[in-house]
C-alpha cells in the first residue's frame, strides 16, 4: 500500500497572508532607509575657490598659518621632495612658514638642507616624549604583544609601534603642542608629495573668507580590519551627548536594509553602531588637509579624543588619526564648512588626483607666475579647472569615486555621476 495515502501534502501559505505579513517589515526597512537619505541642495555648496590661475597677491594680508611636516631624520630626500614642490607650486608666493617635527632629536644636516630648500622659512621640533608613547592608562607590555599581533595579520602599519604613537598624536596631542599654540591655521605635509598643479591663491585666506573649518583633496576607504571598534565607539559618544544628526554624517553611513528588530542583531559586527547601522568607512586621507585648530582645540573635540583615548583602540586596534578626523567632522562640523580642494594636483604615495587645465585660464602673460612656474603645463580641456596642472587630465584621480560622491552629497546637487547613489 503506498504511503501517499496517509502523507498529507504540506499546505501552501495563501499568498496575501504571506504579503500580510512580511509588508511592515518592508515598510519598516524603507523607512529606516529613507532617515539616512541625504537630501540635495538646489545649489552647488561648495565650489572651487577659483577655477583658473590667478595673478598672486604678493602683498595682501596672510592668515595666522604653518604647514606641517611629521619627518623622521632618514626621510630627508623625500622631505626635500615635498619641500621642493609645495615652494615651486605655491609658497614662493605667499611664504608661509613651515614647522618640522619629530619625535627624536633632529640630525644637523636635515637641518641645514631643509632650512635651504624652504628659503630659510623652516622650524625644527622634537615632540615632547610624554606626548609619544603609551599613555599610562594602556599597559605597554600587552599593548606591543597586541601591536606584534596586529602585525602579524599583515594590517598595513598595524605591526608599528610608532605608527600607532602617531595616529593617537595626530588625533589629539598635535594641536596642543607647544611649537603649534601660536598659530590658527595648519596645512599638513608628508614625506614624499608632488603638487601637480600651481596654487596661485592663498587657500588659506579663502577657508577663513567662506568659514569652512577642513579641506582635503582624497577621500577613501579605511581599512577596514584596522578599527572595528572606532565607529560603535563613535556612535556611542554622540548617543550618550545627544549630539544631533546632520546630513554629513548621514553621509557616512551605510545603514542597514534588516528591518526592526533583527536589524540590531547586527550591532555584534564590526564597524556597526548600537543600532545595528553601519559605516561605509569613507573617511577623508588626512595626508592633505588644511584646518582650522580652533575646531579640534575646542571643549567638544578634546572630549571626543578623550573618550576614544580611554577606549584603548589606538593601541588594542589601529585607529587612524584619518579616521578619527572624519567621524568627528561629521559629528561636529556642518558639511558646507568642508571643502574639496578639487582644484589642486596632488600625489601621495599611490593616489593622486590632477584635474585638467581651464580654457584660456594659465595666464602665460604673467610676469609673476613666470614660464617656468611648473614647468610645462599640459593643454587645456574644456570644463577644466586647474591652474598650470603637468598631467594631462585624462584621468583626473585613480581612486574610486564611490567614497568621494558620499562625502560630497550634502553640498552637491544631483549630477550624472551620483545618480547610482540614489
Amino acid at each position: 500500500m503506498s504511503l501517499r495515502r496517509f502523507i498529507r501534502p504540506a499546505r501552501r501559505l495563501p499568498v496575501w497572508l504571506l504579503l500580510s505579513v512580511a509588508t511592515p517589515f518592508i515598510f519598516e526597512a524603507l523607512l529606516h532607509l529613507w532617515r539616512y537619505s541625504v537630501p540635495r541642495p538646489a545649489t552647488e555648496l561648495d565650489t572651487p575657490f577659483f577655477t583658473t590661475c590667478q595673478e598672486p597677491d604678493v602683498g595682501a594680508p596672510r592668515e595666522n598659518a604653518v604647514f606641517v611636516m611629521l619627518a623622521r631624520n632618514h626621510e630627508l630626500a623625500k622631505a626635500k621632495k615635498t619641500i621642493v614642490s609645495i615652494e615651486r607650486a605655491f609658497n614662493q608666493w605667499f611664504n608661509y612658514p613651515i614647522l618640522f617635527l619629530n619625535d627624536e632629536p633632529w640630525d644637523p644636516r636635515f637641518i641645514r638642507e631643509l632650512n635651504e630648500t624652504a628659503g630659510g622659512k623652516a622650524t625644527f621640533e622634537v615632540i615632547p616624549r610624554e606626548q609619544w608613547t603609551f599613555p599610562d592608562w594602556v599597559d605597554p607590555d600587552a599593548a606591543k604583544q597586541n601591536i606584534k599581533e596586529q602585525g602579524e595579520t599583515r594590517t598595513p602599519h598595524a605591526g608599528e609601534e610608532g605608527y600607532h604613537h602617531m595616529c593617537r598624536f595626530y588625533s589629539g596631542k598635535f594641536y596642543q603642542l607647544e611649537a603649534m599654540k601660536k598659530y590658527k591655521w595648519y596645512w599638513r605635509l608628508e614625506p614624499d608629495v608632488d603638487f601637480t598643479c600651481a596654487i596661485t591663491y592663498d587657500p588659506f585666506v579663502q577657508m577663513a573668507r567662506h568659514k569652512k573649518v577642513y579641506g582635503f583633496t582624497i577621500a577613501l576607504w579605511e581599512v577596514g580590519a584596522s578599527c572595528p571598534g572606532l565607529f560603535r565607539a563613535t556612535a556611542d559618544y554622540k548617543e550618550m551627548n545627544g549630539i544631533p544628526t546632520n546630513n554629513l554624517w548621514k553621509a557616512m553611513y551605510s545603514a542597514s536594509w534588516m528591518p526592526f528588530p533583527f536589524r540590531r542583531l547586527l550591532s555584534w559586527l564590526p564597524h556597526r553602531d548600537a543600532h545595528g547601522d553601519g559605516w561605509s568607512l569613507c573617511h577623508y586621507w588626512s595626508n592633505f588637509e588644511i584646518a582650522d585648530m580652533d575646531f579640534f582645540r575646542t571643549r567638544a573635540y578634546q572630549e571626543y579624543f578623550e573618550y576614544l583615548d580611554k577606549k584603548k583602540g589606538f593601541y588594542f586596534e589601529r585607529w587612524g588619526d584619518a579616521a578619527v578626523h572624519s567621524l568627528a567632522i561629521a559629528m561636529f562640523v556642518d558639511p558646507r564648512k568642508v571643502h574639496h580642494f578639487e582644484d589642486f594636483g596632488y600625489r601621495h604615495d599611490k593616489l593622486f588626483q590632477c584635474p585638467s587645465n581651464a580654457p584660456g585660464g594659465q595666464l602665460p602673460e604673467s610676469q609673476l607666475l613666470g614660464n617656468e612656474s611648473m614647468g610645462a603645463w599640459s593643454p587645456e580641456s574644456e570644463g577644466g579647472i586647474g591652474c598650470r596642472c603637468t598631467c594631462d587630465g585624462s584621468n583626473p584621480r585613480n581612486y574610486g569615486d564611490y567614497c568621494l560622491n558620499k562625502l560630497k552629497q550634502p553640498t552637491t546637487v544631483h549630477r550624472r555621476w551620483f545618480a547610482w547613489l540614489l
